[in-house]
């Protein structure tokens, strides 16, 4: 018989789990008596605030994480003290204030990839909501400095809470977000490497050239979140940060560079010649022997002989078609974007400041998606402000809370995903209730009333709560009991003991919960095929416009990287195993690295004649992209192609890089006509 994953964890941890959860235990420990040492109001949301800073427990992440939980109690707490000083007479106003300021916050977290940054949001949202939700509870009292003392309260207690997990996470067995880095980076680099030799190879599959993108995608998007929170851990933590930005850039150029070869050697193997599938040769061999070795001065060493041994080969070129000659460039461009990749690396360890700043991978910002997830929120926070405005019950508070973070929190992640976790954290809120119950009211009830034996108490709960936050797997079964259990016993000075209390406040989480997994499947995001069509929509503008910034290639890859990765997505919650729409989405990513390179090449020759049909032709270029992802073919892109080539032949006589324009036009209409092939007949069965 399996063991449920939770209980297995708990049952079988390994040594990360156990050193995980003690210091966690002395992280809440420590923000729960400080917070009652200092009288502060209500000590339990310092304890959550701890809670919280135990996901992902790495130093920089950490220290990043409470700076934004700090500034977005501090946005709230203002936020909330507005909404009073202008609506305090009219309730239901500053209820929909409210109503419009979480939603808000739950919008600009779907914006955003960073979970740190979604953190802030979160917080903003719930500072400000009990501020005037508080205040409106105890109307009759009401005053200036009452609402100034109650966002005071709420935000020393968020800070005492991040300060305290902050402090364990640096002082006690530190994790580091450097170390994780260097091991995705590693990834990373492995797989582009395995990727690389799957294209190049004829006998690959279908599956093993995607399955490999994505996961280097995956890979790349974790490498990029973790780069703004590595600058926290030391004085090399900019360098870092800047070689991880590198790394991650340069290696969708490779993947760019690599999807062109091994797509053209794959459809259009007649039009190689003998010497490039020499140079093919050479390349399926280094790459091999990169793969192979385990020291990086070596890979650098067979990477620059590689880039050697090709220019040697590309030079014996004689009568070679003008778009042999444009893939041999294409090669030596490859063999160079993979030794930056590797010099990237191992900055990693030692930061070097010769480096270049490269961008972050940006997040793909859809308006539509961030107004569905707005709304969503809204709709969690006024199903909670409805039943607390009719029953009056303090426990509708934590209705209104506590499923309004969840729903920020959760914002970007994907539905499929969200309906496994909401269901794992409603069975973690379902564990804590008689947990709490047990040990708040049993347990606590009979003791002294000193802290060391609060903490006695509470230690083994939250020690099976913090085990499960340990792990990935079972992440929302610790999520859904610890925080839960916090607000159900509301540990502090002046602790109750009230059985019906805690009972509402129990049935006010369940209940809450619940209507957020329900809200969370009657308003879903929009059918997925029009959010695929906006992504093409949108690398189809960024083609348009690529030629407006002055780092072309990095902007293009910044702008790609997400973007990629939530097409192959889409690809795999369809499970089509064709997956078209990742292919789509690297012909996007071809083509932006094909225009910059052309820009490159013509720029010697810029004039009004050329300025004027190279603008045209980079709009031709994104309608004709958009047409072939209906499956149709655009034959006005080789009239745009002919005009462009001879407005450059026109300011100076042809020569080598006209030639390899040529050869570039011609392999970019063959991607165009093989793409609305396949598309078309796709769609047709």
């Amino acid at each position: 018989m399996q063991l449920h994953p939770w209980l297995a964890q708990l049952l079988m941890p390994d040594r990360h789990a156990v050193i995980f959860a003690i210091k966690g235990l002395i992280a809440m420990a420590m923000a729960l008596f400080t917070s009652m040492y200092l009288g502060l109001e209500r000590p339990y949301w310092a304890l959550v605030a701890a809670i919280f800073l135990q996901i992902r427990p790495e130093s920089g992440m950490v220290i990043e994480k409470a700076l934004c939980l700090i500034l977005g109690s501090l946005l709230g707490g203002a936020v909330g003290i507005l909404i009073l000083a202008l609506l305090i007479p009219y309730p239901l106003l500053a209820l929909a204030s409210l109503v419009l300021w979480v939603s808000l916050n739950s919008a600009a977290a779907a914006m955003v990839h960073s979970k740190n940054f979604i953190y802030a949001f979160a917080m903003a949202g719930m500072t400000a909501a009990l501020v005037v939700i508080l205040v409106m509870a105890n109307a009759e009292a009401a005053s200036s400095k009452a609402v100034f003392d109650i966002a005071q309260a709420r935000i020393s207690e968020i800070t005492v809470g991040a300060v305290c997990a902050m402090l364990v996470s640096k002082l006690l067995w530190p994790m580091m977000v450097k170390d994780q880095m260097r091991d995705d980076a590693r990834k990373v680099i492995n797989r582009t490497l395995e990727n690389l030799t799957f294209e190049l190879d004829p006998q690959s599959s279908h599956d093993q050239r995607h399955q490999s993108a994505e996961q280097i995608l995956e890979t790349l998007v974790a490498l990029a979140d973790d780069s703004s929170a590595v600058v926290y851990e030391s004085p090399e933590g900019p360098g870092r940060s800047r070689a991880a930005n590198l790394l991650s850039n340069k290696v969708l150029s490779l993947l760019a560079l690599t999807q062109i070869l091994g797509r053209f050697h794959r459809n259009h193997d007649d039009l190689l010649s003998p010497a490039f599938r020499q140079m093919l040769d050479t390349m399926r061999t280094h790459f091999r022997l990169v793969v192979a070795t385990d020291n990086y001065e070596e890979a650098y060493r067979l990477a620059q002989a590689l880039r050697r041994q090709l220019l040697e080969q590309r030079s014996a070129f004689v009568d070679e078609s003008a778009i042999v000659t444009r893939l041999a460039g294409t090669a030596l461009e490859l063999a160079s974007d993979l030794a930056v990749v590797l010099r990237a690396y191992k900055a990693l360890e030692n930061p070097d400041s010769t480096l270049l700043k490269a961008p972050k991978l940006s997040t793909h910002r859809d308006p539509l998606f961030g107004a569905i997830n707005g709304f969503r929120t809204g709709m969690v926070f006024l199903f909670g402000a409805t039943v607390w405005v009719t029953t009056a019950s303090p426990s509708a508070i934590l209705m209104m809370i506590m499923p309004v973070v969840f729903s920020v929190t959760f914002a970007r992640f994907s539905l499929a995903f969200l309906k496994v976790f909401l269901r794992r954290l409603l069975l973690g809120v379902v564990v804590a209730v008689p947990a709490a119950l047990v040990f708040g009211l049993a347990l606590l009830s009979q003791s002294s009333g000193d802290f060391e034996v609060l903490i006695l108490v509470l230690a083994g709960p939250y020690y099976i709560g913090l085990v499960a936050l340990a792990s990935r797997e079972t992440l929302p079964y610790g999520l859904g009991f610890c925080i839960p259990f916090a607000l159900i016993i509301q540990p502090g000075n002046d602790m109750t003991f009230n059985a019906a209390d805690a009972a509402n406040n129990a049935l006010g989480l369940l209940v809450g919960i619940g209507a957020l997994y329900w809200i969370f499947q009657l308003i879903a995001p929009p059918d997925s095929h029009l959010m695929k069509r906006r992504l093409l929509h949108a690398t189809a503008r960024d083609l348009v416009d690529i030629s407006n910034h002055p780092t072309p290639e990095r902007w293009y890859n910044g702008r790609m990287g997400e973007r990629l990765l939530r097409l192959a997505n889409y690809d795999q919650e369809n499970k089509r195993s064709e997956r078209f729409m990742t292919d789509l989405g690297f012909t996007g990513l071809n083509l932006g690295h094909t225009s910059i390179r052309l820009r490159k090449l013509v720029h010697k020759r810029r004039g009004p004649l050329v300025d004027a049909e190279l603008f045209n032709w980079q709009q031709v270029l994104a309608d004709t992209y958009l047409m072939s992802s209906r499956g149709e073919f655009n034959p006005g892109f080789r009239e745009a192609s002919d005009r462009l080539l001879q407005a450059v032949h026109s300011v100076d006589l042809p020569d080598q890089q006209t030639v390899i324009i040529e050869g570039m036009f011609e392999r970019i209409a063959l991607t165009f006509e093989r793409t609305a092939r396949t598309v078309s007949s796709l769609t047709k069965t």
